[in-house]
């Protein structure tokens, strides 16, 4: 029996938590032919599928931005027509319009991995001028219209994300189904036992650790600022940033404005003399997320963190704010409040987003409250597990049914 074939569509296959959930789907969903179309030529992450590139990345003004979107229907569209999908998966913006645009006789399915409005009304991209605020309409109008009518079934990866698209997008909730990302846990467990080699020497010493892209969403400033002034009582604390984005040399300069000794990825030559490192983009972020002493999230807006899981998966207690998004369902899924203050959640330690004397607060307690730190890495554990591919595929699949 031929079997039945799934078409992804993604911008590229980069660090980010879509990108990852793509390629865990692409491990899970054994039984099928999977194809995953990217726009850009970036690769980090591996998928077991036919990877088709199609050579269209992202230009920079509006009138090539018009160009490109068109060029990637007519390929989309004819990549279509000749694989013939059973179904057409797609992850992040533009991808979810593209697919619903080029929608044939497949099954298709957008997944949404942010809180929208949050989205909208601070990203610069959707903010800030004129074509700002035509890409807000037009993401607007696609939801209500074009991703109702033609979209079969909408994934939200968080209760949060789905209640904001139903609420405030006029979303179906017919169509509307929450599945968290999948986790691969012990391929995480195998990778968290790799030797740290050159790295060793940093982690002689009480580590705060932190990952996501560089942007804005993430919040590291934040957690920078908490950086300095915890270095007062703890003298020997270390932080370690992974990611990419394009707010690096921002932070950088950042970092360093606060006179942090600050390590840069592409720049320095690595010792323990630093204070704050910057390690970039990591094969294997685990190793370093083992070795840790306490995971901290400082975002201002989530959809459901995959690394926050893989934390967790590693066997780290986590801290993380309560903002938009799927924090507070991973760490307190019983919790319906809002956190005003540091919350001891069931799994981890909430606080308030935007505030670095709360954050400051639960780093402190952990630090010093052994016991509590010990039993949150247990917890961590045990929630982990929760997301694992074993437990997530088999709601999807039952979409694909």
């Amino acid at each position: 029996m031929t079997p039945k074939r799934i078409m992804f569509i993604i911008n590229n296959l980069g660090g980010g938590g879509a990108e990852r959930v793509v390629s865990n789907l692409c491990k899970g969903m054994r039984n099928y032919e999977k194809y995953v179309i990217i726009f850009d030529n970036i690769i980090k992450q591996e998928a077991k599928a036919n990877l088709i590139f199609i050579n269209s990345p992202p230009p920079k003004s509006i009138f090539k931005k018009l160009i490109s979107f068109f060029v990637r229907v007519y390929k989309i569209k004819n990549l279509k027509r000749r694989i013939k999908p059973d179904y057409a998966i797609s992850a992040l913006e533009p991808c979810n319009l593209l697919n619903v645009i080029t929608k044939g006789k497949e099954k298709t399915i957008l997944t949404f991995h942010s809180n929208w409005s949050k989205l909208l009304a601070e990203d610069p991209y959707f903010a800030k001028g004129i074509f700002g605020k035509i890409r807000s309409f037009i993401y607007k109008f696609a939801f209500k219209f074009l991703y109702n009518r033609r979209a079969d079934v909408l994934v939200s990866v968080s209760k949060d994300v789905a209640q904001d698209l139903i609420e405030n997008f006029g979303l179906n909730p017919n169509k509307m189904k929450v599945i968290y990302n999948p986790v691969p846990i012990e391929e995480i467990e195998n990778f968290s036992k790799e030797e740290l080699r050159n790295y060793e020497p940093i982690f002689k010493y009480p580590v705060l650790i932190s990952a996501g892209r560089l942007t804005k969403q993430k919040g590291h400033w934040y957690l920078l600022r908490i950086f300095k002034k915890l270095k007062e009582k703890y003298s020997n604390l270390k932080l370690i940033i992974l990611g990419e984005g394009k707010l690096k040399d921002y932070l950088v300069e950042f970092s360093q404005n606060l006179n942090l000794k600050t390590f840069v990825w592409d720049r320095d030559t690595l010792s323990d003399k630093f204070d704050v490192y910057f390690l970039g983009f990591q094969k294997n972020p685990f190793k370093f997320l083992k070795n840790s002493s306490i995971f901290v999230l400082s975002s201002v807006q989530e959809g459901l963190p995959m690394v926050l899981i893989e934390a967790m998966a590693c066997g780290l207690p986590v801290i993380a704010t309560d903002c938009p998004g799927g924090n507070k369902e991973i760490l307190d899924p019983d919790c319906n409040l809002k956190v005003e203050k540091m919350r001891l959640g069931e799994y981890g330690i909430l606080i308030p987003p935007k505030n670095p004397e709360e954050i400051s607060k639960a780093i402190s307690l952990l630090l010093e409250n052994e016991n509590l730190r010990k039993e949150y890495a247990k917890k961590s554990l045990e929630r982990a597990r929760d997301f694992s591919v074993e437990k997530i595929i088999p709601k999807w699949l039952e979409i694909l049914k």
